[in-house]
């Protein structure tokens, strides 16, 4: 990363590029679930996506999307970041650029993604309630975040 990134918003032209990032993230960070559950929701979220806030992390000079957010009201729907550039403090730049536009954030995260717990737990995030996801019979935390 050399310093010619940006977080924009969203752009019809983006929706392929995001839902394979979309569908390669969600695999790769949840292998405790099998990969055809992300395959059979790929066309239902493509069609929601749009519905959401989305914000893009791009390269500006190619204008390769590497990373992208999605806010339903306050409630984040994701942070998906590109394998090649993880651990480099792009979740970190995405979530701070959702903090700054809300007083409040929250958020469902699989107890099994621990990577994923342990960033939303350094980043402020207090875990509300565990349960169940109906959906793949996984546990996760709903977790919440307050402007302090």
């Amino acid at each position: 990363m050399g310093g010619n990134e940006v977080i924009r918003e969203f752009r019809n032209e983006d929706l392929d590029e995001i839902m394979k990032l979309w569908l390669k993230t969600n695999q790769s960070a949840h292998s405790f679930i099998d990969g055809s559950f992300w395959e059979d929701h790929y066309e239902s979220v493509k069609q929601m996506l749009p519905q959401a806030v989305i914000y893009v992390y791009e390269d500006e000079k190619d204008h390769t999307i590497m990373a992208f957010t999605g806010l339903m009201d306050q409630y984040i729907a994701g942070i998906f970041v590109s394998e090649k550039i993880q651990s480099q403090g792009v979740g970190k730049k995405m979530l701070t650029h959702l903090k700054h536009i809300n007083d409040e954030l929250m958020l469902h995260v699989y107890q099994k993604n621990e990577r994923a717990v342990r960033f939303y737990l350094r980043e402020g995030f207090l875990v509300e309630k565990e349960q169940m996801d109906q959906e793949t019979g996984e546990m996760e935390y709903q977790m919440k975040w307050n402007q302090k």
